[in-house]
């Protein structure tokens, strides 16, 4: 590392990061600059008709298909549900840091695609199809371990898959166009699951164990299939892949210090609140509010109606977005998706065609959110490499995929107990307070939370212009020149000539300013204390959560309930935080005993303090 001040230490022992390269400008790929080939489109969206294929039978029939053909306690299969949810916060991380920091000559993302579809294919298939000579417990076992080797494998290849979006263009419009044919292809996986199952069954007369492994291993095969495709025929841009990775601990500090970051962060949250409700809700509504003669066939109807109406209306909102800009676009999407909800509180019995122009009305507004934010998202990852130099698509998105997925648990298990509080009992007429609590739950929660997210998404800075300016920063840099940042008008130094050597700056951020405040007047010895006790405190609180889990659940032949399932997700938080924090507490003992001049760490504070970077230099 090169000396700070004529007083500095070597400090490579400190952080091993290897010595920055100044980044190839941007415009050394200039088809990376525009128009993507629709061939290139194609191929990047459609491993999604399989993915999102295979979301539908697993959310929907594979608790039931556990319960009711194989025969394992409800209890069981809920734990090992919510226990996979908990893996997840440490993989999805974990695979976006590692897929940032992967180098070879097939680029970052598409050695993770090629491993990780084929390993999740062949999990899939073994997870619908247990053994028949298993025992209740043993088929728990069988659910468990592939469960939570397919997640695993999907984690390993859909983050990367997400991640390599983003960089297939610079162009603000021609990234919401990527992302609406993937899209696009997700509507059609997920119409395409919805109808397939149960024709599967049937052609194989009603034996529900091989009509799901027939459609596990048409998807599965398709998944490969689909992403082999996508590895020969994308190429990846060489000006990210030789981009310095980054260190775990402060890419993920850098990240929430990302403003634009944190709002569309809010929005995700705010929405996922009730996230799950309208899939969770569906058949209550129509069984017992609307009460037709076949419940299945309508709840086939509105799911139908939903998402055709989202597909239908695409290219619309893509016009919108061309004409007025992605975030007018992005606010009037939630217009729908407030109205529609709040309109089935109207709803009663026979009321089939109005709730069904309302949910398509609410497919409307549900269309312009799944492209606008992940173009969108690629606008906020171009905003970090502005003040950080580096490419970290995967991390920003594990983060995002992280957060949603906690922030959505409440609604698939609470409005159930609300329910159940207000006097529900299945198969029979509800009285009129359950069904205005149906209503309530069906129309009004979704309807709050939609409202809400838009009032946050009304914050997001990043417009057309701003992220005009952003890519001329980032060529400025990559041009060894300063740049501005157009959100706070500060002039940034590039990343290799600012005033705390990248290298060091990035080792400094395993810390916050209040803890780098602390070594100025105390020492780097008053760091290790006080970051033990927060590992411990992950421990403990891991510890805590599992023991209430043991004594909260009684009995394996009933759901866990919302507070296991909450317990067994902050266990794994729990877990993940003590994890962050050995790895702060490592870095806190090189710190010991290769101490920086306290003047480094001020200046390194200050720029923290002063912009959200860490490592800028406001010069001139």
């Amino acid at each position: 590392m090169p000396a700070l001040t004529s007083q500095a230490p070597d400090h490579s022992a400190v952080s091993p990061e290897p010595p920055p390269e100044r980044p190839e400008s941007p415009r050394a790929n200039p088809a990376s600059e525009g128009h993507v080939p629709m061939r290139v489109k194609l191929a990047y969206g459609a491993p999604s008709f399989a993915g999102a294929a295979l979301v539908i039978p697993i959310g929907i029939h594979l608790t039931i298909f556990y319960t009711d053909t194989v025969l394992v306690p409800l209890g069981l299969v809920a734990l090992v549900k919510a226990v996979a949810r908990a893996f997840d916060a440490v993989t999805d991380p974990l695979v976006g840091w590692l897929s940032d920091r992967t180098r070879t000559r097939w680029g970052r993302r598409k050695p993770w695609m090629a491993l990780g579809s084929p390993l999740a294919a062949v999990a899939l298939i073994a997870m619908w199809a247990p053994p028949g000579s298993l025992n209740g417990m043993q088929a728990a076992a069988w659910l468990a371990t592939t469960y939570v080797l397919y997640y695993l494998f999907h984690t390993a290849y859909v983050i990367p898959h997400f991640g390599l979006g983003p960089e297939l263009t610079d162009d603000y419009h021609e990234r919401s166009r990527i992302f609406i044919v993937r899209e696009a292809f997700v509507i059609a996986g997920t119409l395409c699951a919805a109808a397939l199952p149960p024709i599967l069954i049937a052609w194989a007369d009603g034996d529900e164990r091989l009509g799901y492994v027939a459609f596990a291993t048409l998807f599965g095969v398709l998944l490969v299939l689909l992403y082999a495709n996508l590895v020969l025929q994308v190429k990846e841009r060489t000006d990210y892949v030789q981009r310095p990775p980054n260190p775990l601990v402060p890419g993920v500090r850098r990240v929430f210090r990302n403003r634009a970051f944190r709002v569309v962060m809010a929005v995700y949250l705010v929405a996922s609140i009730t996230g799950a409700i309208p899939g969770l809700m569906t058949p209550y509504f129509v069984k017992y509010v609307l009460v037709p003669e076949n419940p299945n066939t309508w709840i086939g109807i509105f799911l139908g109606a939903y998402f055709a109406a989202g597909f239908a209306t695409l290219p619309l909102w893509m016009w919108s977005s061309v004409r007025f800009g992605k975030k007018a676009t992005w606010l009037s999407g939630f217009v729908p998706m407030m109205t529609g909800p709040l309109a089935l509180l109207l709803m009663g019995a026979g009321d089939m065609i109005p709730a069904a122009l309302c949910i398509a009305w609410a497919g409307v507004g549900f269309a312009p959110s799944i492209f606008l934010v992940q173009s969108i998202q690629a606008d906020v990852i171009d905003y970090d490499e502005l003040h950080t130099g580096r490419r970290r698509e995967a991390q920003y998105i594990s983060i995002w995929s992280l957060l949603s997925k906690f922030a959505v648990i409440p609604s698939m298990s609470v409005p159930l107990a609300v329910l159940a509080s207000v006097g529900y009992a299945p198969n029979v007429e509800q009285s009129e307070t359950v069904q205005w609590t149906i209503r309530a739950i069906y129309g009004l929660g979704p309807a709050i939370t939609a409202a809400l997210a838009m009032v946050v998404a009304s914050f997001y800075p990043i417009s057309q212009a701003v992220h005009t300016a952003i890519r001329q920063g980032i060529d400025a840099h990559a041009r060894g020149e300063s740049a501005v940042d157009p959100l706070t008008g500060a002039r940034l130094a590039p990343p290799g000539d600012r005033d705390v050597d990248e290298e060091t700056g990035w080792f400094l951020d395993h810390f916050s300013p209040r803890e780098l405040e602390r070594v100025e007047q105390r020492g780097p010895e008053s760091l290790r204390a006080p970051i033990a006790f927060k590992v411990v405190l992950g421990g403990v609180v891991a510890f805590l959560a599992t023991a209430f889990v043991v004594a909260d659940v009684r009995s394996l032949e009933t759901e866990p309930g919302t507070l296991a399932v909450m317990a067994i997700l902050i266990a794994g938080y729990g877990l993940a935080a003590a994890a962050f924090h050995a790895v702060r507490w490592h870095k806190a003992g090189q710190l010991l005993e290769q101490p920086l001049p306290k003047d480094v760490v001020r200046r390194h504070r200050l720029a923290v303090e002063e912009g959200w970077g860490g490592v800028e230099s406001v010069r001139g």
